[in-house]
């Protein structure tokens, strides 16, 4: 069992602009981003499903080729292998859950 705050995890940048804070159990990986207005996520795929939920501020995202205006409130529950990436409009944080674990996020 892990208990703990979000504020005490090592935040670490895996793009320009885009900083993590992870979490992981035996079976999921939970992200909480931290995005600079303007940083991209570039377009890419990976083999865990993901549940993006945006919590605060507007991210352009793409999901094969196709944006949605992300704000407060929006979820999307990305298949394996399924490209996506985006944009951020202001400075964004976001919640997404990855099923199974993301190792290279270890």
């Amino acid at each position: 069992m892990m208990i703990t705050k979000v504020d005490d995890i090592k935040e670490r940048e895996v793009v320009t602009g885009i900083r993590g804070r992870f979490v992981h159990s035996d079976n999921v990986t939970v992200a909480h981003w931290n995005i600079d207005a303007g940083a991209v996520m570039p377009d890419h795929a990976h083999p865990h499903e993901q549940i993006v939920n945006v919590i605060e501020g507007e991210f352009d995202f793409t999901v094969e080729g196709e944006v949605h205006a992300a704000k407060p409130g929006f979820i999307a529950i990305v298949p394996a292998n399924v490209k996506h990436g985006g944009k951020a409009k202001t400075r964004v944080r976001i919640l997404d859950v990855f099923y199974p674990v993301r190792e290279d996020y270890r």
